[in-house]
């Protein structure tokens, strides 16, 4: 089942109360968003969020539960909106965009994930030869595969030709924390990774940079291995310490999105900068983060809505602002 089928399936209900964790896996249930939320609101594509470690898809008003169990986060869409790469408990996995055909293609403890512009490849963060964190790539139809030849180190280059690192693997038991954590404790270790539209560049936490800086957030050269830091904290020219996570691209590759959180009182935000760091301005509002893009002029990330954490679309034009469904971690499909 592709995307489009996905998206005719959900049921427009009218608004009900939201779902709760026992929804059985592919059911459609009705959602709590505010009047005049639609799919329109991010260009008639579906979207998949987290709640609870659940993976939903909407539409804008109803929704799909994708996962059984409560260990999952990161889904990002392939590049033709039919397959989601997702973290589950800590490992990347592959399903399709209705929830089946579930399989693992990286057994290391990982980052979230983004998808070669091909959709032949996986990039995402793991330790690396440097003892550090390391960006590598492995092939979307896993080791198995016609593609597969297990995961290869990209950055730092200086890992390229050297044994991928051994490192503990994780089992089906849930690895989660107990008790509240603050969202910027929750935010400043997370390595999500993005890959370009043009297929040339990763946009990744760490890198060179941390070297001179406690924490950073750089884009990388593909085929050469070359780094460039895009936000620095505590070094690097920077008085202030703080975080720079979960990066995202514009269709056009010209913008690069992240959130950023300033250890000055400043809340976490939504950046938004030229792709080698110039021209920084924010997205949003306080608390705004996660942002992905659904074409040009809109702007889907997760805010604080009614105490809880929401998927809300955000016209960039005119800062006009659609609560969808509540949740955190959004992807839109192609």
């Amino acid at each position: 089942m592709n995307g489009n089928t996905i998206k005719k399936a959900v049921t427009l209900a009218g608004f009900a109360a939201l779902a709760g964790l026992g929804t059985m896996i592919g059911s459609t249930t009705a959602s709590a968003a505010p009047a005049g939320a639609s799919s329109a609101a991010f260009g008639g594509k579906a979207v998949a969020y987290v709640r609870a470690g659940v993976i939903y898809s909407s539409d804008g008003y109803s929704e799909v539960r994708l996962t059984e169990d409560e260990v999952n986060a990161r889904p990002r869409f392939n590049p033709d909106g039919t397959k989601l790469a997702y973290l589950h408990n800590n490992t990347v996995w592959v399903m399709n965009a209705d929830g089946s055909g579930k399989r693992q293609v990286s057994d290391r403890v990982s980052g979230g994930a983004s998808w070669s512009p091909d959709g032949k490849w996986i990039a995402y963060a793991a330790l690396s030869c440097t003892g550090g964190p390391g960006v590598f790539r492995v092939a979307a139809d896993g080791p198995e595969g016609p593609e597969g030849s297990g995961s290869q180190p990209l950055f730092p280059a200086s890992c390229r030709d050297q044994a991928v690192p051994e490192v503990a693997y994780i089992t089906e038991q849930a690895t989660g924390q107990a008790g509240p954590v603050k969202l910027a404790d929750r935010l400043r270790t997370d390595d999500a990774v993005a890959w370009s539209p043009d297929g040339t560049k990763i946009a990744f936490r760490g890198g060179e940079c941390e070297s001179i800086a406690d924490n950073c957030l750089s884009v990388g050269t593909v085929e050469t291995g070359t780094e460039r830091a895009i936000d620095y904290y505590g070094g690097g020219g920077s008085g202030t310490s703080g975080f720079g996570v979960v990066p995202a691209w514009s269709p056009d590759g010209r913008k690069v999105t992240w959130t950023t959180y300033t250890e000055d009182g400043t809340a976490v935000r939504v950046t938004e900068a030229d792709a080698d760091g110039g021209n920084r301005h924010q997205i949003g509002a306080a608390d705004d983060r996660e942002m992905v893009y659904a074409g040009t002029r809109t702007g889907v990330l997760t805010a604080s809505h009614q105490g809880h954490s929401w998927v809300t679309a955000v016209d960039l034009a005119t800062g006009a602002r659609t609560p969808l469904h509540q949740g955190s971690q959004p992807t839109v499909q192609a």
